[in-house]
């Protein structure tokens, strides 16, 4: 330490003399942490300990300290004046005055390596309490208002800010609701609709199904119906546009319309062929009739009592199920169908039936219900379809020709000879038909056609009306105890 330098402002200041015959401070050295220092006193609470008064009291040029007088300093002669107070309780000139002055920490003879900060514990008086100090930057003690208050704040905050995500999750599709089934995985095989499951089959056949609507005189006929070429022929009934006025509509799958022309039609087929004039169409494929077996998948599809787009699956029940039908007074039909479980009901009638693979083998025809008089039929599982190699061939012959050709055999049965082993006996044979060419007679017993029995007269009409004129079929017969085969080539009627 340098005497003349106040080391706490920082600047050469001249310190005052040291009075006469005092004796340097004695200056212990520097306590280091986990000692047990010596305890000095804050700036200005009073005398250092250790540090003795001057004796002799106040020198020449030692000026008396500022704020009272210090250890070894007596007050002036006739009591303390406004200058010099009188010592308080524990000051210097008491008994138990301290040995530092209150001014300690600005003495330019301390020194600058000892710590600024300083405690003294304060003196007691015996019987006492402490008058309790509170630290202000302490945190309080909560009140039962802040306790109240604190729950309530948070509450508003958390409801606001919960209500503001829900809502926007909410808005976008979303969250904030319960959790519905497991979390996703991958689609299934039997849910990815490939293109042969019966979803992809009824996407790839129902733009080419239509409604066909028809005026007559007493009212309106519908039914359904499918497009067989692109430049607009559909395939339908004849039963759906019989005794109509030639005008006629169709409704596609997307619920446009389009005015249509009656081209032709076959009753005794039951077939029949519109037009429309609509860019873009796209006609059905056509599958083969005669490759179907029992059991095989089937949709039917169309417009049941005005349900347009409707597809319906079942299987093939039976193939060649001959039928003979038609309404009182109107035209016999007669076709070998095809016979399927699929859901049909009115307004099925022209539509298509479909194989597995998405092409047409059939054309929705009629149902057998269990109806009294006058009541109306509805599905219970027997419907029946005009096989589509016999439905092309007459579509085929009326957009050329306007008409249709019949298949025919030149023969005529009266009925089942009611023997054991069955057939049909012939009543009458044409000469030169194709019967009498393969050298049938009358009274021969017809047994099978292309291994297919018969048994009722109508059985031989539809069954031959299914292949094509210039088919060659096989016909077993028995004439008198003896069993027969012979080819027949099948012929078209001169009609």
């Amino acid at each position: 330490m340098t005497d003349g330098w106040d080391w706490r402002r920082g600047g050469e200041t001249p310190a005052p003399a040291r009075p006469p015959g005092a004796g340097a401070p004695s200056v212990g050295p520097p306590t280091m942490p986990g000692s047990d220092p010596t305890p000095l006193a804050s700036p200005g609470s009073g005398p250092t300990p250790g540090w003795p008064a001057p004796s002799g009291g106040p020198a020449p040029g030692w000026p008396a300290p500022s704020g009272g007088p210090a250890p070894g300093w007596p007050a002036p002669s006739g009591g303390p004046t406004p200058s010099w107070p009188a010592p308080a309780a524990g000051g210097p000139n008491s008994a138990d005055a301290s040995a530092w002055w209150s001014d300690a920490l600005a003495d330019p003879w301390r020194d600058p390596a000892a710590p600024t900060a300083v405690v003294v514990p304060g003196v007691v008086a015996p019987g006492a309490e402490p008058e309790p100090v509170t630290d202000p930057d302490a945190p309080g003690r909560p009140t039962l208002r802040h306790l109240l208050l604190i729950p309530v704040i948070t509450a508003l905050l958390a409801g606001t800010l919960g209500g503001a995500l829900g809502y926007a999750f909410a808005v976008r599709g979303g969250a904030g609701a319960a959790v519905l089934g497991a979390a996703p995985a991958e689609v299934p095989a039997l849910a990815q609709r490939k293109p042969e499951s019966l979803a992809g089959v009824a996407e790839r056949v129902l733009p080419s199904v239509v409604t066909v609507r028809v005026s007559s005189l007493g009212g309106t006929s519908e039914g359904s119906g499918f497009i067989a070429t692109a430049d607009g022929h559909v395939i339908t009934n004849d039963h759906v546009v019989a005794g109509g006025t030639g005008k006629a509509s169709v409704v596609f799958n997307d619920g446009s319309t389009a005015p249509a022309t009656i081209v032709g039609q076959d009753a005794e087929s039951d077939i029949a062929v519109i037009k429309v004039s609509r860019p873009g169409l796209r006609p059905v494929e056509f599958g083969d009739s005669d490759a179907l077996a029992v059991g095989d998948p089937v949709l039917a599809i169309g417009s049941p009592l005005s349900l347009a787009n409707t597809v319906t699956a079942g299987i093939v029940s039976a193939l060649d199920r001959t039928m003979q039908a038609g309404e009182p007074g109107g035209p016999v039909r007669y076709y070998a169908a095809i016979q399927t479980d699929a859901a049909v009901n009115h307004g099925n009638s022209g539509g298509p039936l479909v194989d597995g693979a998405g092409r047409v083998v059939g054309v929705n025809s009629t149902i057998k219900s269990l109806v009294t008089e006058g009541q109306e039929a509805g599905n219970i599982g027997l419907a029946f379809a005009i096989p589509i190699n016999q439905a092309k061939r007459v579509t085929q012959d009326i957009i050329g020709t306007g008409k249709a050709r019949r298949t025919v055999i030149g023969a005529r049965a009266d009925g089942p000879t009611g023997v054991v082993g069955g057939g049909l006996r012939l009543a009458e044979v044409e000469p030169s038909g194709p019967a009498d060419g393969a050298g049938l007679k009358v009274g021969d017993v017809i047994l099978k056609i292309n291994g297919r029995p018969m048994t009722e007269p109508t059985d031989l009409t539809a069954l031959v009306r299914k292949y094509a004129p210039g088919s060659v079929v096989t016909v077993e017969y028995r004439r008198g105890s003896t069993r027969q085969n012979t080819s027949v080539t099948l012929a078209a009627d001169a009609k």
